[in-house]
């Protein structure tokens, strides 16, 4: 609205900025190992125009060592030194898209500089914009804090789809059981199952710190184990759609199926890694013929099919033609009532149907 943010390819006007924040995507190879080439090539283009006095930070998830190991040797190649002609951070980013309650302003903001004048400065320019800023000793420490944060979610999800998917084995509704064990007022955080894990951070970033653990010696299991148990769960969820069908006496080849949300999480537009992907392909493999609807993607293409989204304002016309709706992403568009009506048959993949008919509604 001040018309103080403007966009630009052009590097060479860091020549006239005193601050950079290099904020850009930190994926995995195909062999699940860190790829940091953006993070390499941002580097390579600032060194360009490095000056004294300028302030680095990068605020992309990477593994412990990368602001130093990678970045520092970078800038100082220039001649300049750090702490003394030139300042460098680390300070992860922590936004949750789609979160109306914290953003970024009151999201406690951490940093780690290189010097005890690089955490300072960081500080003093984050401090300008964000309500408290947590100083730790070094980038390393920064790094690893990230890490921390989404790698204890996807340990703690993990370990709640494994006991969904035992739960099942043993006869019990672990919705029933999580519900209970929260009423214990301390020493339990509840966690709860769903059809796998989705977006840039959860599903990444704890294979960052696995490769650097097992590059230093060290056999991350734990964390290997839950990434492994959560990359099962679309697979789960079509076992659990042909298991419905088939209950119904209907194949899975020739079933008219309904994807409900193909984001990775509620309410945003975003499709990256999202569990539903996994599970329209492994439907269609089957012979399933799947379509979805989500209010904040129009369109979708799996490989060489495209797939267009079932608009709202037609769902329940449309939903007597489908034999089965699964609901993936429980955005808050759904109208749930209108869609429990006009259903015969739903999987439930995020217990957003509770306590309807049972021979309706099966959760996973």
């Amino acid at each position: 609205r001040q018309h103080q943010l403007s966009a630009t390819t052009d590097f060479s006007i860091i020549r006239s900025l005193d601050t950079v924040t290099i904020c850009v995507p930190t994926p995995l190879r195909k062999s699940k190992d860190p790829d940091i080439s953006y993070i390499v090539s941002a580097a390579q283009e600032i060194t360009k125009y490095l000056h004294e006095g300028m302030l680095i930070v990068l605020e992309s998830t990477t593994y412990p060592g990368t602001t130093e190991e990678v970045i520092l040797p970078m800038l100082e190649g220039t001649g300049l030194k750090v702490g003394k002609d030139f300042y460098l951070a680390f300070s992860p980013e922590r936004v949750d898209p789609g979160n109306l309650v914290y953003n970024t302003c009151n999201i406690p903001k951490v940093i780690g500089g290189v010097t005890e004048k690089c955490t300072d400065l960081a500080k003093s320019f984050y401090e300008l914009a964000i309500e408290q800023v947590y100083a730790v000793s070094s980038p390393r420490a920064a790094e690893m804090v990230k890490l921390l944060e989404n790698t204890f979610r996807s340990v703690n999800i993990g370990l709640v789809n494994e006991l969904c998917l035992m739960s099942e084995k043993l006869g019990v509704d672990i919705w029933e059981i999580i519900d209970a064990a929260a009423t214990k007022p301390f020493g339990f955080m509840p966690f709860y199952p769903g059809p796998g894990l989705g977006g840039h951070c959860i599903p990444i970033d704890p294979h960052y710190l696995a490769w650097k653990a097992r590059i230093n010696g060290f056999n991350p299991r734990f964390i290997e184990l839950a990434s492994d148990v959560n990359a099962q769960m679309p697979e789960f969820v079509a076992r659990k759609a042909q298991a419905i069908l088939n209950e119904k006496e209907k194949p899975l080849k020739g079933s008219q199926i309904l994807i409900l949300g193909v984001t990775y999480k509620k309410n945003v537009a975003d499709v990256r890694e999202s569990p539903a992907l996994e599970v329209i392909e492994l439907l269609e493999k089957g012979g399933a013929k799947v379509s979805f609807s989500d209010p904040h993607v129009s369109e979708l293409k799996l490989g060489e099919k495209i797939y267009r989204s079932v608009a709202l304002e037609t769902l329940n016309a449309e939903a007597l033609n489908f034999d089965l709706a699964i609901l993936i992403t429980n955005h808050d568009a759904f109208d749930h009532r209108e869609i429990l009506a006009a259903f015969p048959l739903i999987l439930d993949t995020r217990n957003t149907f509770r306590g309807a008919d049972r021979a309706k509604v099966v959760r996973i």
